[in-house]
């Protein structure tokens, strides 16, 4: 099988060479990830100028292309120029830190796997909540688990999926759930700062007295009580159910 594998950390990141490792145990595994870190990018994609590419060695041997660009441009260049054949499965990560709830919409590690899927191939982020010292292999071995059994159910090409992995914790993970993004948009702060000249510059962040509210059933609290979340994601936007109360609307064009 012809695995993609990319990322948004980076190409020197450890939880890519974790999961390149296990992933290597179902197929051949092509690397094509970001040079720099590419964070928070979401499905941003260089068209501007050319992208720059690099090839990577690990221990004297081919490891990977290092791409000036997106996660969504990596994907684009693994697909269409860097795999020997059309992949079978795009996997993105693994990511440090969780990508739960609205988040999604932001992460460049799930804009990965969405641009796999726009090539119609099954496609799968994986991102692990981190804590000081992360166990990527851990984590490798157990997202490698769940992506074979994913696969033996047989799921739609082109499919899209998106699994956490809590904090290594005595116990955890305390089982797998199946569970839809929670929706709740975080107290966010932006906090002004300035310079030794006197100039102003921006933090963003999160306040975290407002933050414990969490919906119940949600892969944001299910992830945080122990539990690996697995989220089936869809790319179409469109809102169907105003789509159908306003397809028979008379809209009048004259602009008298």
């Amino acid at each position: 099988m012809q695995i993609l594998l990319v990322n948004d950390d980076g190409i020197h990141a450890p939880g890519l060479a974790a999961l390149h490792d296990e992933l290597a145990r179902l197929g051949d595994v092509q690397v094509v990830a970001p040079a720099f870190e590419q964070s928070g990018v979401g499905l941003g994609i260089t068209y501007m100028h050319p992208l720059m590419v690099r090839e990577e060695l690990r221990d004297g041997a081919h490891w990977g292309w290092a791409v000036s660009g997106s996660p969504a441009d990596c994907v684009k260049l693994g697909v269409l120029q860097f795999c020997k054949t059309r992949p079978e499965l795009i996997v993105s990560g693994i990511n440090s830190g969780a990508n739960t709830g609205i988040n999604v919409l932001y992460s460049g590690t799930v804009a990965g796997a969405i641009e796999g899927a726009f090539f119609g191939v099954t496609s799968v982020a994986v991102s692990a909540s981190i804590d000081e010292q992360p166990d990527y292999r851990k984590s490798a071995r157990l997202a490698v688990r769940l992506i074979e059994q994913l696969l033996s159910h047989h799921p739609t090409p082109g499919s899209l999926w998106n699994i956490n992995l809590p904090r290594d914790r005595s116990g955890w993970p305390l089982g797998v759930k199946t569970v839809p993004l929670g929706l709740r948009r975080h107290a966010e702060l932006m906090e002004k700062r300035f310079d030794p000249r006197g100039r102003a510059y921006y933090w963003s962040g999160l306040d975290a007295r407002e933050n414990r509210q969490v919906d119940p059933g949600t892969d944001v609290r299910e992830l945080a009580e122990g539990y690996v979340t697995i989220t089936p994601l869809d790319f179409d936007l469109t809102h169907a159910g105003t789509v159908e109360r306003f397809q028979n609307v008379s809209w009048e064009l004259s602009a008298d």
